[in-house]
């Protein structure tokens, strides 16, 4: 069953249309409005063209281009073929990171300064994770207790589940969403784990340290424990790639 857009509403957008806005803009906007607004679970499907058209009385132009901005950014996916058109995605942090990362490049921002970023932030994530102490995510730390084995691309996965954890953990999805999609950046061009394996065991044991903290409620004791851990990434990320400091962040 196709979930209509606002079912019951009228098409023109709540938000007035700002001067110098395109319709292709002013229609995006609305999209989005209404999925928050109707609860829109990913995969549900919009209304097909035929629909939209009549209720937003635009041209297939425009009404197209305001898809296409939506597809870009990941918001909503477009399938061909008689079953297809466009289905609502998941927010995902991905997606996120790729749009800041065109910013990024374009204002010559450099991966040393990505670097501070996540220097900064991660050690605010951990407190804020451990003043909340969400019981249901505390335990999902249990994982990563004791985690030392298994080979580059495990060890790359329980790394990556862990910040992602506490990011989540932290209860302000902004600063989650914006965490997040720093790494997501980093790991995209790095492709492989900046510390040599014979720290592999030694990093996830601290990981297990940083876990504990949060889930005993330890704020202080979270936050310089991920200063800590995070400071000596950004120390092992000049000495393994000296050249990526100056290096400008690239759309990914």
């Amino acid at each position: 069953m196709v979930a209509a857009i606002g079912a019951g509403n009228a098409a023109t957008p709540q938000r007035p249309v700002r001067r110098g806005d395109k319709v292709s803009e002013a229609i995006a906007r609305d999209i989005v409005r209404r999925i928050g607004a109707e609860g829109m679970a990913p995969g549900t499907q919009l209304p097909p063209e035929a629909k939209m058209l009549e209720e937003y009385r635009v041209g297939r132009g425009s009404l197209r281009e305001a898809l296409r901005i939506l597809e870009v950014h990941g918001l909503i996916s477009i399938k061909p073929g008689p079953r297809g058109g466009p289905t609502v995605d998941q927010v995902h942090t991905r997606n996120f990171g790729r749009m800041a990362s065109l910013y990024f490049q374009m204002d010559g921002m450099t991966f040393r300064e990505l670097i501070e970023a996540r220097l900064l932030m991660e050690p605010m994530l951990a407190r804020a994770a451990a003043e909340r102490r969400d019981p249901q995510l505390t335990d999902e730390l249990a994982r990563f207790e004791g985690a030392t084995r298994g080979g580059e691309d495990e060890y790359l996965r329980l790394a990556g589940d862990f910040h992602q954890l506490v990011a989540v953990m932290s209860g302000n999805r902004i600063m989650s969403l914006f965490g997040q999609s720093l790494a997501d950046v980093l790991r995209d061009r790095l492709q492989d784990s900046l510390f040599p394996k014979s720290r592999r065991r030694e990093i996830l044991a601290v990981h297990s340290d940083i876990g504990r903290a949060i889930a005993a409620g330890e704020s202080d004791l979270a936050e310089r424990l991920m200063r800590e851990h995070m400071t000596d990434y950004a120390a092992q990320a000049k000495r393994r790639h000296p050249g990526l400091m100056q290096e400008v962040v690239d759309w990914r």
